[in-house]
């Protein structure tokens, strides 16, 4: 150690601290954490690649936009039930019930599929809900297991896992999809989901070593719902509305993106150079490379860039990265309209989101509370990037139906969208800043002998 200090970390210390600040005997429960994230995102870019797969080649790309407003209506229900559930059982129950409740749904929609049933929409809306909630739920796990200052240094190790894992869950559909096709792929994921469970008990069980942290393991997750605590909390709010623009812009930046890999699919088929009946093959390959790109990206930043990010600029600082991004990419879309650039661009934007705009966003609960952790988290993480969603399709509706946008307005809209999203960092680093000052007070006077 430079400060002269014996350095009491281990081999495995030593080699995570090459990505953040691990310090001894911290590097086992964070790369149980890692792996565990890891898992869950691998399995949900298999599902992901069918998902485009299936809603592209039944409805296309304005079906898929507009069916994302469903997923919003679906979590008006969901997330009061599932705050209702975290008020009855600990931490460790919650998890495995809603993580066993989604399993079960994929060998459903599997024997569906089978029997000729088109799933697309039914299966897309799913699955929107899904992708939000597990993720958030293990996100919250993480914040209530380590405090703010262990959470801030270790969190991009975490993030690696889920770097990873999407880069190695996308390149794996991308090689499976042609061989085996869309359904099949469903039951890997049902079957791989339980596996997350066990690394989940391992945490726990390493947790619970301490008697403080075991009695609040074993503690209900407090009575506030979630969307009471978004409402009636300013920070919490614009961490909402944040999200909320964030999807806009980045799910209008998806449609533009569709529309264009439709378009290609249909032209090369017209012409001869496909053959006819290849759509969803051709569009679940292209999305399997796609996310396979955008993925490796994602784990590179997130291996290289997040920690040395949050040490140069702190997490307020880190929040303006993916704006100044998305500004890049759709100044760019609207200047060279074209499938080959809006690849490209895109898939910077959507590996700088993936990694290091996803780690800062759930670095900012670290200073909340238990209920907002698990509550207000899923809430905004879920039902807020959906209304994003609803905003979208209106949008594209607006747009497509009404005043016949090209690419280049589309673009356009979005960077006017990313003014909005300027703003809102602003207002969340300010109050940011007084949050974690008054924690770091709360912290000196609790350490002050009695």
């Amino acid at each position: 150690m430079t400060d002269g200090t014996p350095d009491r970390r281990g081999p495995l210390d030593r080699l995570l601290s090459l990505g953040a600040d691990v310090r001894a005997g911290e590097g086992t429960g964070a790369l149980m954490l890692a792996g565990n994230v890891f898992l869950l995102l691998a399995f949900y870019y298999l599902l992901k690649t069918v998902r485009e797969a299936l809603i592209l080649s039944e409805g296309g790309a304005e079906v898929k936009s507009y069916a994302a407003a469903g997923q919003a209506v679906l979590l008006l229900g969901f997330v009061p039930a599932y705050g209702a559930l975290a008020s009855r059982v600990n931490r460790l129950t919650l998890i495995n019930w809603v993580t066993l409740f989604f399993a079960s749904h994929l060998v459903i929609f599997y024997l569906l599929g089978a029997a000729g049933v088109h799933i697309g929409v039914a299966f897309f809306l799913w699955i929107g809900v899904f992708n939000l909630v597990m993720p958030a739920q293990l996100w919250a796990f993480a914040n209530d297991v380590y405090d703010a200052e262990r959470g801030k240094r270790l969190f991009p190790i975490v993030g690696i896992g889920a770097s990873l894992g999407a880069w190695a869950g996308a390149a794996f559909a991308g090689e499976l999809f042609d061989r085996i096709g869309s359904y099949p792929m469903m039951l890997i994921a049902a079957a791989g989901l339980p596996a997350t469970l066990i690394l989940t008990r391992l945490i726990e069980r390493r947790v619970r070593r301490a008697p403080a942290a075991a009695a609040t393991a074993e503690a209900p997750i407090g009575k506030a719902g979630g969307f009471r605590l978004v409402l009636s909390q300013r920070y919490l709010l614009f961490i909402a509305l944040f999200v909320l623009v964030t999807n806009i812009v980045n799910t209008l930046g998806e449609y533009i993106l569709g529309s264009l890999v439709t378009a290609d699919v249909s032209a090369r088929i017209a012409s001869g150079a496909a053959p006819a009946g290849s759509e969803d093959m051709l569009i679940g390959a292209f999305y399997g490379r796609f996310f396979a790109w955008v993925n490796f990206l994602g784990f590179a930043f997130q291996l290289l860039l997040v920690s040395r990010l949050f040490k140069w600029l702190g997490v307020r600082g880190t929040l303006f990265v993916l704006p100044v991004i998305a500004a890049f990419t759709y100044g760019t879309t609207a200047l060279m309209p074209v499938l080959s650039i809006i690849m490209l661009v895109k898939m910077l934007e959507n590996s700088t989101d993936y990694s290091i705009n996803n780690t800062t966003r759930h670095a900012l609960f670290l200073p909340t509370s238990r209920e907002a952790k698990y509550k207000a988290k899923q809430a905004i993480d879920s039902f807020f990037w959906r209304a994003g969603d609803v905003l979208q399709a209106l949008v594209v509706f607006v747009g497509a139906e009404l005043l016949a946008l090209t690419t280049r307005g589309f673009a356009l809209f979005n960077l006017a969208i990313v003014a909005v999203w300027i703003v809102l960092g602003i207002a969340i680093a300010r109050e940011h800043r007084q949050l974690t000052g008054e924690e770091l007070v709360r912290t000196k006077a609790e350490a002050q002998p009695v």
